[in-house]
Parts: C-alpha cells; structure tokens; sequence
C-alpha cells in the first residue's frame, strides 16, 4: 500500500444502469456501489477516506457490513455537485447533507434498488482528524481503488468510537488491526494520540492483549 494522492481513478465495474450484455438488468453489487459512489466524489474534487468497519477489516480481522463508512472533507460547492448527481437511483437527503456540513456530522446515501448505504462523515477540524486524512493510504477494496484510514488511525478511530457506543464490537474490530499489523504499527505514534483522544487505559489493554494474541515465532 502507498501513501496516494488527491485524485484516484476508480474503475466502474459494471455497465452504465447496471445493464447486462445481451439485454436485462442485475442489482447493483456493493463492489458496484462503492466504485460508483467514489467516481462521483472525485467527480466533485472531493478528498476521501473509508474508515469504519471497512477500513479495519482491510487491516485486521475481516468483518461483512452493509454499511460503507467514508470520511470526506468538501468545499460547499462540491458537496452541492455531489449531492446533484446522485438525483437518480439514490437516496439521499440535501437538507441532511447540509446540515451535517454545518456541524461535521454524517448524512447517508443509500441505493434505492438494493439498500447499500454509505454514511458520509464530514471530517472535523480538529488536530486528529486532519493528521488521521492526512496519513489516509491507497489500498484495493472490494476490487476497487480507494483512499482508506491507516491502521494506526483506524485503530485510535475505533477506541473513539467505543467510548459513545457499541463498546465490545469497536474494541473487538480494533483489537484484530493491532494483532495483525502488530510488528509495524507506529506505538509511539498510537500513544501519542491516544492521550489526545483520552483512550489512554483502552489503548493500553489493547496493546497488551495484541501482544499475547502474537504468534511464538
């Protein structure tokens, strides 16, 4: 994996509608989903990460969601393309998505056909989350090109999120990136925003049974 840039071309794998050669349609894939959905935010010249249980599945231990979770960070402008050009075959609300611009907070598309939903998460200013956007990492998911959360990130992101909820599952998800990129994750970097974040004594735990969970060599 590699760090990447502002602009990544996914490749669209199906026919446009979802068609099928020799006539007909199919339901669109949660590959197909995800492919066309990060066309139209690079369409847009929107920046983007996918975090969420997506992104520590690709680092740790595998985990089947319906839900993509995706970090974004638009201008005003582009967030109103985006919003116009999911005006068919989507669901999505325009008052939500501005309102969430206003608070960096989450608004959802989801595909009418199928129910494949993406939470959108404007990303917030604080010190974090710009340094987390800012390590985001080129990876393949799902067969597509994408910008995804590092596992250091993902790791700090989830022991976030089981404070306000959902504790055993967020720590579980964490648990499997640290036990699988265990001999190169950055510690030091992992503690030092895991003080800021105050997920001092989860991060700590986390460590320590990461590193009984370690295969004798």
């Amino acid at each position: 994996m590699k760090k990447g840039n502002n602009s990544l071309a996914a490749s669209i794998p199906t026919l446009p509608g979802g068609a099928l050669k020799g006539g007909g349609k199919r339901l669109m894939s949660q590959k197909d989903f995800l492919a066309r959905l990060v066309m139209k935010l690079e369409n847009a010249g929107i920046p983007y990460m996918i975090s969420g249980s997506f992104g520590s599945s690709l680092h740790g231990e595998p985990r089947a969601t319906n839900d993509i979770d995706l970090i974004i960070a638009p201008t005003a402008r582009q967030l109103n393309t985006f919003i116009q050009s999911l005006s068919e075959g989507y669901y999505v609300s325009p008052e939500a998505a501005q309102e969430a611009f206003r608070n960096r907070s989450i608004f959802n598309v989801i595909d009418y056909q199928t129910g494949w939903k993406a939470d959108l998460i404007i990303r917030k200013d604080r010190a974090f989350s710009l340094e987390e956007f800012r390590r985001r990492i080129c990876a393949n998911i799902l067969g597509v090109q994408v910008f995804v959360v590092s596992p250091e990130d993902a790791i700090l992101s989830k022991l976030e999120w089981s404070k306000a909820g959902e504790q055993e599952r967020h720590f579980r998800d964490a648990l499997g990136v640290a036990v699988v990129q265990w001999v190169v994750l950055d510690k030091e970097y992992l503690r030092k925003w895991a003080r800021e974040l105050n997920v001092e004594d989860l991060l700590e735990n986390l460590l320590k049974n990461a590193e009984k969970l370690q295969l004798p060599e």
